[in-house]
């Protein structure tokens, strides 16, 4: 068991007027083979978590602290996190002209455990793992995200996901800008991953749609940079049904 532990975490950006707060003091502790789903409106810190905890340099850390099994992940380099099994599933995927996926997925996995894969079974789990995701095989030879669809990209991200085996993963609204098959393909990945591994889940997201396929244990309400509710499954369809105005109304009151 592993276990992923945020305590009191404060995070500023910054910006033309100066650092802007917009974590205000997150509290939050997953463990491995929990789903856990952060909901909220626009603007309520829910990407800057996922950042934060990947280590993007454009988010300051001002107080708190993020433990990984007792390690202190706030002192790791980027890579250094990855290696311990945080992995981040963007909500918009970056162009690598000139870099093929196959490259890239094999230069990663090398990377995180330390010596390359054993090519011919390597081969054989990229392609099962393309055909799980409808993936053509032709898409290996393609540049990272060049001229993906939208579905596409999120489809690599998931890709990434099954092969380089995570402890953990944060998916920053993996379904946004996908059609009702391309979600449930993706939704399967996420699932395959965290049944095999037993992988622990952080998913932000907007919406319930995606959570009709990927089953949360814990739904977070994020509202002002901080956690306002928790519950389990059925606070996402109160959110469903009831939108986001009584926390919005509280924040402001308060």
């Amino acid at each position: 068991m592993s276990t992923l532990e945020i305590r009191d975490l404060h995070v500023s950006v910054e910006t033309k007027e100066g650092p802007k707060p917009i974590l205000r003091g997150v509290d939050l502790t997953i463990g491995s083979g929990e789903i856990h789903a952060i909901m909220g409106p626009n603007g309520s810190g829910k990407s800057t978590l996922a950042y934060s905890l990947a280590g993007h340099p454009k988010y300051q850390v001002t107080g708190g602290t993020v433990t990984f099994d007792g390690e202190d992940v706030l002192a790791m380099s980027v890579d250094e996190r990855a290696r311990a099994g945080l992995f981040l599933a963007m909500q918009y995927p970056v162009e690598v002209p000139g870099v093929s996926v196959s490259n890239f997925l094999r230069t990663a996995k090398t990377a995180i455990d330390g010596e390359a894969p054993a090519l011919r079974t390597w081969v054989k789990d990229v392609k099962s793992a393309m055909a799980d995701l409808r993936m053509d095989s032709e898409f290996a030879e393609r540049s990272v995200n060049e001229g993906f669809s939208g579905g596409e990209k999120k489809r690599h991200e998931i890709l990434q996901l099954e092969l380089l085996k995570p402890k953990f993963a944060v998916l920053d609204e993996t379904d946004s800008g996908l059609d009702v098959d391309a979600l449930r393909i993706v939704s399967e990945g996420v699932n395959r991953a965290h049944q095999a591994t037993g992988l622990g889940v952080l998913l932000i997201t907007h919406y319930t749609r995606i959570l009709r396929y990927i089953k949360p244990d814990h739904v977070h309400v994020f509202v002002d940079g901080r956690v306002a509710e928790e519950g389990g499954p059925e606070l996402a369809e109160r959110l469903e049904n009831e939108g986001y105005d009584r926390f919005l109304t509280s924040s402001v009151s308060a």
